[in-house]
Order: structure tokens, then sequence, then C-alpha cells
């Protein structure tokens, strides 16, 4: 996150009167530990440093998550992340002002920029969805992964630091052969702005892609004999994986109930726009642990209705929130915040609270294969913190902490 919040490095604190949800279930009156910035152990302080807490926190019965992960994200707050003209100065002072306005929501950390790393959809995408898109930029992969370290420079060799995620369409000319020499750079690969059929999806999945880039949206609509990349979520006879690493939990619908799930988790944005309530109430009770929220705002998310630009298209954002082509009827991308979509998938799927919290947390994580430190409350992960008011049956954010610094609201 932005070096906007110094920390005392040496500092305990300890959370108390606090509703905490680890290990998904939300335990009550518990208590949470860090030190410079990551959740601790109590017991290593009382036996080896024999100390106790130097600040307490009194959560007054909020419900304390982890800080939400959005990884989709175009900008916010008139700042357009595909506008790369700008100085490099500028740049950095855009992304911390989009991140520092995501803190109300909850949102501790996105891609799309450098905060978890880039989110970088096209030009390996097919004309048929394109979307938003620039259709003269596109291209195939005919000659492997040196395509796309021409297209995308140097930083594509520094694997995850600078680039998250790609998406692509399987379907173009050498994208699928080119899936494994990604993965082992750590990028997530992830199918999306493509017209495949679903026997190239499972090729892709095969070989590595565990993401589909806002479901239903810019992809071949459902067809019962050929039902196209959303039909991976159907899937029964993909591969096992062999580590669960960067793969689902298993639930009652995977292939192996023990084992990791082989199936891609997905991107839904709940807005009530880009997919039916129905579509992903769908969505969920075929893969629940793969469901992962994604806001897609773009610049004119967090201001007025009215028009905006995007990548060079102009964007009008009517009074819905709903952002489309200016004179279309495309989908430009999103204005909700990422804690509505919490509220939203709730409502729409009728979950438990926990899971519907974990769609924006933990299943992120593991996507991006950062669980370790990010989307949980376990002992060595990053204090990122948002302490949620649910009493209501809603949830509001009251309080947000970024490696265990409490920032204002």
């Amino acid at each position: 996150m932005p070096t906007a919040y110094n920390r005392n490095s040496d500092k305990i604190y300890k959370i108390v009167n606090a509703r905490l949800l680890i290990e998904h279930e939300i335990i009550e009156n518990s208590y949470l530990w860090f030190q410079n910035g990551k959740i601790i152990h109590p017991q290593n302080l009382f036996f080896s440093a024999r100390r106790d807490a130097d600040e307490i926190i009194d959560a007054k019965g909020l419900l304390v998550v982890p800080g939400f992960i959005d990884t989709q994200i175009n900008g916010s707050y008139g700042i357009d992340f595909a506008d790369h003209d700008e100085p490099v100065e500028v740049l950095k002072k855009n992304i911390d002002k989009v991140a520092k306005g995501l803190l109300q929501y909850g949102c501790t950390a996105f891609c799309g920029a450098e905060i978890l790393g880039a989110h970088i959809e096209g030009p390996f995408i097919s004309v048929l969805k394109k979307g938003a898109h620039e259709q003269a930029v596109f291209k195939d992969a005919k000659n492997g992964i040196s395509d796309f370290d021409e297209v995308y420079g140097p930083e594509l060799l520094k694997g995850s630091e600078a680039v998250r995620i790609i998406t692509m369409a399987p379907e173009i000319e050498g994208v699928c052969d080119v899936i494994p020499d990604l993965v082992s750079r750590g990028i997530t690969v992830s199918m999306g702005h493509t017209a495949c059929r679903i026997a190239e999806a499972e090729e892709a999945v095969k070989k590595g892609s565990n993401s589909i880039t806002h479901l239903f949206n810019a992809m071949q609509a459902f067809h019962h004999r050929d039902p196209g990349l959303v039909g991976v979520l159907g899937a029964a006879d993909l591969p096992i994986p062999e580590t669960s690493a960067r793969h689902p939990e298993p639930s009652n619908t995977s292939p192996d109930r023990k084992r990791p799930d082989p199936r891609p988790f997905y991107g839904l944005i709940c807005d009530g726009v880009h997919v039916h309530p129905n579509s992903i109430r769908m969505a969920y009770y075929s893969h629940p642990t793969g469901a992962v929220l994604v806001t897609d705002t773009l610049s004119a998310a967090g201001l007025p209705s009215g028009i905006y630009q995007l990548g060079g298209n102009e964007i009008e954002v009517i009074e819905d929130g709903a952002a489309y082509i200016k004179g279309t009827t495309t989908l430009a991308g999103s204005t909700i915040t990422i804690v509505q979509c919490i509220i939203n998938f709730q409502k729409f799927t009728n979950c438990p609270l926990v899971e519907a919290i974990e769609a924006a947390t933990l299943h992120p994580a593991r996507l991006l294969g950062i669980d370790n430190v990010k989307g949980t409350l376990n002992v060595g992960g990053d204090a990122d913190l948002v302490f949620l008011d649910d009493s209501n049956g809603d949830i509001a954010v009251k309080r947000v902490f970024v490696a265990g610094e409490e920032v204002k609201l």
C-alpha cells in the first residue's frame, strides 16, 4: 500500500471484543494480536518475549475480517489506468489517490496498478468479444511467448512483481501454448473477452489457466450443446491439481470433495447490471468456492453520472451506475464498490455472510497465490483489517487498518 502509512514497528496491538472471521467461521468475543504489520500468536509473546500488548483496540462487537481484495479495477475518481502517457511521478500519484479512495470501502489491495501488480486485458483477445477495447491493437501469438514479450516489454519478464493477471482468449492462435510459460513466471492466466468453445476452454485450464474474467460478460452465451467458457463451471473430468496453490478449495460440487477443485476461479461483477441475479445464483450453486467478486470500475467510479474517458472512448455513466460506450448498449465497466458487491452477492445467492466475504478476501488471495499473507486472519498474515457493522442485516465499513496502521476514512 502507499508509503504514507507510517508504522511503529515494535508496538504490539491487541483487538478485544471482536467477532473474527477465521477458517470459514465467525469466532465470537475473540482476540487478535498484531505487530510490525503482521498478525502474531500471543503465545510467543508470553513465553518468548515475555510481553503483553502495548495498546488495546476495542472492536465493540464489530465483525473483523481481512481487507477486501479487488482483482479488476480500471480506475476511479477521474483516473484512468489505461492512460500511460503521463510522467511516472504523475502515474504513481494517481495510483496512490485511487488506493486511498478505495479504503473507505474496505478495499486494501487491488490489481490494476502497482499495488498487487497489473491486470492486463488484451491485446490477445477476440474481436468478437472486444467490449470497450481497441480492436486495432489486437494480436495473435503464432510466435509463442516472444509475441507476449514483444507486446508487454521487459516488465513481463518480472512476472508477478509487475504483472499479476493477463486476460486472454484461448482460441486465439498460439495463446494456449503460451500459458505454461506465463504461469512459470508467477502470472495468473485468466480467460476472457473470448468466443471460445468448451473444448478450447478446458484445454486452457489443463495448461494452467485458473481464472475466468468477469463471468458471463464478453464471452459466448451458454448453449446446451456447447456451453462455451461458462460451461467450465460444470466440468467434471478436469485433472485434479497436484497442489492446492492457486486453486479453489473443494466444495460439495467439486469433482473430488476432498482435493482441490480443478475448475477455475471466476470473477463476478455484482452490480445487478452486468449479470442478472439469477445467473449469479446459478454460478454460485455450481461452483461456490470459485467465486471472486470484482468491481471492474472505471475512471467514473466515485464521481456523479455523466460523460467520462476510458482508454480513448467516451463513456456514459447513467443513474443506476452502469457505464456504457457513449451511444451504444456496450457495457464498459461499473462504478460499484467492493463492499456493495459483497452485499449484493449475499442478497442474490442467499449464501452465508462468511461465504460472501470470502469471495472478496480468501478467494482472490488464493487465485493470486498470496493467501499466506492476504485474505486471511491467520498468524503470519498481513494486518490488513476491516471492521464491519452487520447489525442491521447488511454490512457497513467502520474502521480499516493497512499493515497494522488505522487509516482515516
